[in-house]
């Protein structure tokens, strides 16, 4: 078969190259595992030398879209989707299109959201019957006018003073010399990051897996994201420093308490453990706290208390108000704090002003604590309902009991499966994240445990039984 590339055109024959098999896979025409075509059939289809396919498939290795190994061929990569790059060439060409950087896996789960019988453990948020129902006062469209009045680059000053209340009366987090940064969630914190924090070729480091490898915000950057290992008392220090003895690490990002995907909680003594490392060779720490509001028994001091000019500090109240109302922000060294803002400004990104007074009234109502004291209790049952349910499933998968936030990760304990077996998902309707999405393992999925109903136990137990006995199957074949 013949592939048409423009020998006319400005952008070298290998980029074309690229950019047509980055098409390719996006779009699921070549899967995860898949076998390129051998070099010499390319040279042919595409009518150029073999030293330009040879290029080209150079090029798409070490932007982390397929592996080649010598007498093997190449083949598309199973692991992180959301880490490989795209060069700027298929960047330029490419806005337009739906398939940028998503991986197909999360299309399919999309479209299956739309469907009344699918099981949605999927989605990153409460559900709607647990978000709390505050009741806001009237506002008329001349007082929010009059409150944009208060809006700095940095934020609405009346939520910053309130926020700041909050973050000491609550998690003890130290003010002196520190400043808030409010941003539309917590994507748009990571998003300024990296632009003030960040240039092109850095390395940057986080747990393995994270969600972090998940966000399609690296392909538009030439940023390296390392992983490093994590057991269920979070990163490990031993990882982490033949990490930073050996590359050049502008931060290290991490989510230490409900971490995302895996639920572990960091102990004490192994925070102290890593913000030593960190100190010792002179690199920040981005603590993203995410689900802080979401804790259902006592965790350690933030790592912010512990090393305030080491951390800066990313919170957010969209898991706890909804995603509608997107409310995060960054704690950090005043002078820090100061490029954040001026960032913000430079770049026109707005955080609008209705969210602000919204959760500023949400923050100072009286039914606040109330409120968030009646959803984590819901949240405590419904976790014990998902253990309760796992118990006969202890000889098939394993699993770490949480002390909040919003997801189990479950760990296969048979033979490693494959990325394609985790279809079983979808052909059950029940929606989860398979560990692909946030690491090269293979083993394991995350559930959200808040979107399971008592109405849903019963059906989560079938379904979930009809998975397992399935992946068994597909193990049992792939290893007879």
């Amino acid at each position: 078969m013949v592939h048409k590339i423009d020998k006319k055109s400005k952008q070298p024959l290998y980029q074309q190259i690229v950019a047509y098999f980055i098409d390719q896979i996006q779009s699921g025409l070549y899967g995860p595992g898949d076998r390129l075509p051998p070099e010499r059939d390319l040279a042919a289809d595409f009518s150029v030398n073999r030293s330009t396919v040879v290029k080209a498939l150079d090029e798409l290795k070490s932007l982390g879209w397929i592996s080649r190994k010598q007498g093997s061929g190449s083949k598309v990569l199973e692991g992180r989707w959301g880490s490989r790059q795209a060069p700027l060439s298929y960047l330029r060409a490419s806005l337009d299109s739906p398939y940028l950087q998503q991986d197909p896996f999360v299309t399919k789960i999309q479209q299956l959201r739309q469907d009344t019988e699918a099981l949605d453990l999927y989605t990153g948020d409460l559900p709607p019957d647990l978000m709390p129902n505050f009741t806001f006062p009237a506002f008329t469209w001349e007082e929010i006018r009059q409150e944009s009045q208060h809006l700095s680059a940095s934020g609405y000053r009346p939520l910053e003073e309130t926020l700041l209340r909050h973050l000491v009366d609550s998690f003890a987090l130290p003010t002196s010399g520190q400043k808030l940064v409010i941003t539309a969630g917590s994507t748009q914190g990571i998003t300024l990051l990296m632009q003030v924090l960040l240039r092109s070729g850095d390395c940057i480091a986080a747990e393995d897996p994270s969600f972090l490898f998940a966000l399609p915000l690296f392909s538009t950057m030439d940023v390296q994201l390392v992983g490093i290992k994590q057991d269920d008392e979070g990163i490990l220090p031993l990882a982490l420093e033949r990490t930073l003895k050996e590359k050049k690490i502008k931060f290290l990002y991490l989510n230490p308490s409900f971490q995302n995907p895996t639920g572990h909680t960091m102990g004490l003594n192994r925070r102290k453990a890593i913000i030593a490392l960190c100190q010792r060779y002179q690199v920040p720490i981005i603590e993203d706290d995410v689900f802080g509001e979401l804790s259902l028994s006592e965790t350690p001091p933030k790592l912010k208390t512990l090393a305030p000019e080491t951390v800066i500090y990313l919170g957010s109240l969209s898991k706890l108000l909804g995603a509608t109302i997107k409310i995060g922000w960054l704690l950090a060294p005043e002078a820090l704090a100061e490029q954040f803002a001026q960032a913000k400004r430079r770049m026109s990104i707005d955080t609008t002003i209705f969210p602000q007074v919204l959760a500023n009234s949400a923050l100072q109502s009286p039914e606040f604590f109330s409120q968030k004291h009646l959803l984590l209790q819901e949240m405590a049952h419904r976790k014990t309902a998902l253990e309760q349910i796992l118990l006969p499933f202890k000889d098939d998968w394993q699993w770490q009991s949480i002390k909040g936030g919003l997801y189990f990760w479950l760990q296969w304990r048979h033979p490693s499966l494959h990325r394609h077996d985790w279809q079983v998902l979808l052909r059950n309707s029940l929606l989860g994240a398979p560990a692909f999405l946030f690491s090269n393992e293979t083993n394991a999925v995350r559930l959200n445990y808040t979107r399971l109903s008592e109405k849903d136990l019963s059906l989560f137990t079938e379904r979930f039984q009809k998975v397992t006995s399935q992946l068994k199957e597909l193990s049992h074949e792939r290893n007879h």
